[in-house]
């Protein structure tokens, strides 16, 4: 007989909640993990994206701060989460609220590209909750405007990149400020060795749920891949966006500026779409998904700023434009379909420049991707690249002239860090 969230004993409010958003037995994620936070232990946490990581730490949050009513502190906070990107915080925040409907606690937002008056407003009366990405709500500790020497709670989603060159050191300088006897939790479907061991030392005696080894992706979603030329990307894509039993999909690119070219050429075709990248304002990003979530526009065509935070179950597919310049990041993109115990797919176009870029992927995920070849648009030369595209640095990407192609060789770490530094700007 199968486990339900009834047997969690968790309180009554949220078994509620739950049984009106039609949840009733846990994933192997929050089964593991729920009862093990409900006992105070600190849990270091890895499961395949889309199997409900954030449930995983929201009950158990949320039974806690019910079971012990008290006000929050003012200035502060009694549990932190931060995730890496605005659209991650906000979709964290909605689970908090949709979990946490039947209870009287309040769940703020704090994240940049907009103004912080109402941010610290919230702050002055004290909130239960704090959903933030790092740069913001250290710039408000900065002013003086946000005290967590009272957190009881600290958790790090997508823990990955949230210990990652560019958020290791923001994160050190938060946590300096909260007290030591704070239950913290590490949440990611990635863990490379070296950011393991970071996050390892900001956990005490922690109790480790490995759903699934690192980077392995989840098998309800079909993999495949074409070789083509870049020139022929954006027509190929057009054929397999018209393919019939298509519903949503996520198109990801390397760069912002590719991002605006495929969304308008998509759009010219005659098919609803929307870009998402960095170079929009809050309100065109918010505008954007919302209209993908209710299912006004068909495509959202989008950078690794979205890999981690999109979650419509009605995405059928994911269609990588472009590689990932980080082999991981490629799990977290194809993870935004096949959620909710659906089934998904991934299209991956690889061109001679990204060639090595998908050997990187398929070392990471354990597997070779499927190769369709009966297509118009198949490249031999592509699919026989030993190019090594050069590694991002933030700036435009260079064209690697055909002369000077190389042999593939393993990333240092080094490269790794940069590429990532890279991929958040995006």
């Amino acid at each position: 007989m199968s486990m339900t969230f009834a047997d969690l004993a968790l309180a009554p409010a949220l078994l509620r909640a739950l049984a009106e958003e039609g949840y009733a037995n846990p994933t192997p994620i929050q089964a593991q993990s729920i009862p093990m936070l409900l006992e105070g232990r600190d849990v270091l946490g890895m499961a395949q994206t889309g199997t409900g990581k954030t449930a995983a730490f929201a009950l158990p949050l949320l039974h806690r701060l019910s079971a012990d009513p008290r006000p929050a502190p003012k200035g502060g906070a009694r549990i932190l989460v931060l995730a890496p990107t605005r659209e991650l915080v906000s979709q964290i925040a909605a689970g908090f609220e949709t979990f946490g409907r039947h209870l009287q606690l309040s769940v703020t937002t704090i994240f940049g590209g907009v103004s912080q008056f109402h941010q610290v407003n919230a702050l002055k009366a004290g909130v239960d909750i704090i959903v933030a990405a790092p740069g913001r709500l250290l710039d408000l500790i900065d002013q003086g405007l946000c005290d967590l020497s009272q957190l009881e709670a600290l958790v790090l989603d997508e823990a990955d990149q949230m210990l990652d060159m560019g958020f290791a050191r923001p994160i050190e300088r938060i946590v300096a400020t909260m007290p030591k006897d704070r239950h913290t939790l590490l949440f990611s479907a990635t863990m490379p060795k070296s950011i393991a061991l970071l996050a390892e030392s900001l956990l005490r005696d922690p109790a480790k749920v490995e759903i699934a080894p690192p980077s392995t992706t989840v098998d309800r979603i079909e993999q495949s891949v074409m070789f083509i030329d870049a020139a022929d990307k954006k027509a190929a894509l057009i054929e397999l966006l018209r393919t019939p039993g298509i519903g949503q999909g996520v198109v990801f690119t390397l760069q912002k500026n590719i991002a605006n070219d495929v969304c308008a050429f998509i759009v010219e075709a005659g098919i609803t779409a929307e870009a998402l990248h960095g170079n929009r304002s809050q309100g065109q990003r918010e505008r954007a998904l919302d209209a993908f979530r209710t299912g006004t526009v068909q495509v959202l065509v989008a950078t690794d700023i979205a890999a981690r935070g999109i979650d419509v179950d009605t995405v059928t597919h994911v269609f990588n434009h472009d590689l990932p310049s980080l082999p991981e990041s490629y799990v977290h993109r194809i993870g935004r379909t096949g959620r909710a115990g659906r089934n998904g797919f991934a299209i991956t176009l690889c061109d001679v420049e990204q060639r090595a870029w998908l050997h990187d992927v398929e070392r990471e995920i354990g597997r070779a991707l499927t190769v369709q070849a009966d297509h118009q648009w198949h490249s031999e030369a592509a699919r026989n690249s030993t190019m090594r595209p050069p590694v991002l640095g933030g700036g435009p990407v260079k064209q690697v002239k055909p002369q000077k192609q190389r042999e593939h060789k393993v990333w240092t770490e080094e490269e790794k860090l940069a590429a990532r530094a890279a991929a958040m700007a995006a």
